[in-house]
């Protein structure tokens, strides 16, 4: 669900390796950590979606990472299976999941083009930060 993650405009393609580059495979290297969270969506016994929360305080950080303490979160779902609720329901459940467990706040990137960028703020996200080509966001969990 990684490679399906990565957001591309219309008729561009990555070779399915781009996962390995350090930048991308921060999210999923050594996966299973404590603070690894991860929710799926199966229709017929096939996953067709995911949400995963990570904190990356290491040497290489994740492009929606705001500081050491807080889960950067990431989506994705099969072409075929957007715009059907899906990523929304994921979404609030995993919100829901960081809140439970007492998280303050979740951030993540989006490439300004992406057209998951209304879902991010249909669930509350804002835009903090943004460059170029990407916003940074976060929502708020807990006060």
């Amino acid at each position: 669900m990684l490679y399906q993650a990565i957001f591309l405009p219309e008729g561009e393609v990555l070779p399915r390796d781009v996962i390995y580059r350090p930048e991308i495979y921060v999210y999923i290297k050594d996966w299973g950590k404590e603070d690894d969270l991860c929710l799926v969506a199966e229709i017929d016994h096939k996953i067709v979606g995911a949400v995963w929360t990570r904190i990356l305080d290491g040497k290489i950080k994740g492009y929606g990472n705001i500081d050491s303490e807080t889960p950067e979160f990431a989506i994705s779902l099969l072409e075929e299976y957007r715009n059907l609720g899906i990523g929304t329901r994921l979404m609030n459940e995993m919100i829901e999941q960081l809140k439970r467990r007492g998280y303050k706040k979740t951030s993540l990137s989006v490439a300004k083009e992406n057209y998951a960028l209304k879902l991010y703020q249909n669930v509350g996200f804002e835009v903090i930060d943004e460059n170029e080509e990407d916003y940074l966001m976060l929502l708020v969990l807990n006060e």
